[in-house]
């Protein structure tokens, strides 16, 4: 089974999933051991592995070797570009930022990691993704030349998720930056679920459970949070973790569209 199947078939269990996201040029490996174990422990999906800066492939060994000896769950790559590759991962999001001005964060990156894939990465599972950065984009913004797309413009935001679907992505990702002030709204999500058939992750801005829970109701598939892990080590997780399932199993169930047709 891949680890798309895997995710999959989380999500056919939960309605929605919780991704931690963490970047280990951000914490030492001890801290990045201990929340990796505390992803599991609360319920996380997988752990994506990644950064905007100032990550390399012999700091992600050492970091994965050091956590999947405690750890089961899936490690996901999560890169910035392509020094972000391990083979100590499970996994690859092979992305493309959808909305970046600049053509090597679109298919250039991605035309140097497919050698690199074919010849020294064979034993992760790719899983394409559309990465479209909304909002305030946050590093990853800034980063990859974006042209962020306001939330005020959702039709916009919803035509680049067709594009995304039809070009044949594995997933969407709507990200709204690391730290954002203001997380992907849920009416944007409960449009484009009822036009696109492929996975939505949804990033950026979500630190309670009340926030997790209403985006996952409108129809987010998977659910990243990374900085609040990060600087809030003593948050329970789990209660994230809990509301995220909530919100998929509410919505499989029609709690969402019930909630529309009262309005």
């Amino acid at each position: 089974m891949t680890i798309y199947d895997y995710l999959l078939g989380e999500l056919r269990k939960y309605g929605s999933i919780h991704l931690t996201l963490l970047d280990p040029d951000k914490i030492d490996i001890d801290k990045f051991v201990e929340l990796s174990k505390n992803a599991e422990k609360s319920g996380s999906s997988a752990v994506m592995v990644g950064g905007s800066l100032g990550v390399n492939e012999k700091l992600l060994d050492e970091y994965l070797e050091a956590a999947k000896r405690e750890v089961n769950i899936p490690f996901i790559l999560f890169p910035g570009n392509i020094a972000g590759l391990s083979s100590k991962a499970d996994a690859l999001f092979y992305l493309s930022v959808l909305n970046s001005l600049d053509p090597y964060y679109i298919i250039g990156a991605q035309v140097q990691a497919s050698i690199l894939l074919a010849k020294r990465y064979t034993s992760l599972d790719v899983i394409s993704m559309a990465y479209i950065i909304v909002g305030e984009g946050g590093a990853a913004g800034y980063v990859s030349n974006a042209r962020m797309l306001p939330f005020e413009r959702d039709d916009i935001i919803i035509a680049y998720a067709l594009a995304a679907k039809y070009l044949g992505f594995n997933v969407i990702y709507l990200e709204a930056g690391s730290g954002a002030k203001e997380p992907v709204r849920p009416s944007i999500l409960a449009k484009m679920k009822r036009l696109v058939d492929r996975p939505i992750m949804v990033g950026g801005g979500i630190r309670t459970p009340e926030v997790a829970y209403s985006i996952a109701l409108a129809g987010a598939d998977m659910i990243v949070t990374g900085t609040v892990v990060e600087e809030s080590p003593s948050m329970v997780l789990s209660d994230i973790v809990d509301a995220v399932h909530r919100g998929g199993m509410d919505r499989k169930n029609g709690s969402s569209r019930n909630e529309e047709s009262k309005q």
